[in-house]
């Protein structure tokens, strides 16, 4: 059995897979971390715990602390310049975060195309794959919640808006809410106008996927927990 945990700066994401399959999977907020106590306790030892952590030293350290049983199995992911297939085109690979990595892994092992990788969580990033495995940059913006929090917070006037998309909102929550989601929209098309290669796609993950989704007039897919994909393609290259 594999075990792979996607700490992200929102959520502990977690999975057990064996053979060709999940067990089960499940997402903690950070402050629920010693419910990871109670799965070592559920689970068999595994062949190889994968944590990826982008949550900052003391979330990890927590991890950790509550996976000690299995600390002789674990293994922290770290962002390298080459593994599993993909070459890591940024200036100073090891600052890549961890999580685009593992994203960036988990596509290329779905399939050898050219393809946008769009993490859809806390921030955005949108992540170039050529068609010979070479991340070739990428994008952060803020997501959703950040766009809607940032404009409540640092403006005099305007609310944390709970409102709705329409192509032409007439209300300020609307008007909100679908300034967000088309800014999501028209910085993953254009990227995707942007990537070259026969047999291109485009493949969103990340909580806020299944909700940009809808507002991308471009192919795509939805491709949940892809970090946790490259967790697996990870352990088995170990």
């Amino acid at each position: 059995m594999i075990f792979c945990i996607d700490s992200g700066n929102s959520r502990i994401k977690w999975g057990a897979y064996e053979g060709s399959r999940w067990l089960a999977q499940g997402a903690l907020g950070h402050d629920e971390a010693a419910a990871l106590g109670a799965l070592v306790d559920r689970w068999p030892r595994p062949e190889r715990v994968m944590l990826a952590n982008v949550a900052g030293p003391a979330v990890g350290a927590n991890i950790r602390e509550r996976l000690a049983a299995w600390s002789a199995v674990l293994f922290e992911v770290r962002s390298e310049a080459q593994r599993c297939g993909v070459t890591n085109g940024y200036e100073n690979p090891a600052q890549l975060g961890v999580d685009r990595w593992c994203a960036l892994i988990g596509a290329r092992r779905l399939a050898p195309v050219p393809t946008l990788v769009v993490m859809a969580g806390t921030a955005t990033t949108i992540d170039a794959l050529d068609g010979d495995g070479v991340f070739r940059g990428g994008y952060i913006l803020p997501g959703v919640d950040l766009m809607r929090r940032a404009l409540a917070r640092d403006t005099a006037g305007l609310p944390l808006a709970a409102g709705r998309h329409a192509i032409w909102p007439r209300c300020t929550d609307d008007a909100i809410v679908s300034g967000a989601f088309e800014a999501q929209a028209g910085a993953i098309e254009r990227a995707y106008a942007r990537l070259e290669g026969a047999g291109k796609r485009c493949l969103l993950s990340g909580g806020h996927a299944d909700a940009i989704s809808p507002h991308l007039a471009m192919p795509h897919s939805v491709a949940q927990n892809l970090p946790m994909v490259g967790l697996l393609a990870l352990a088995e290259d170990i």
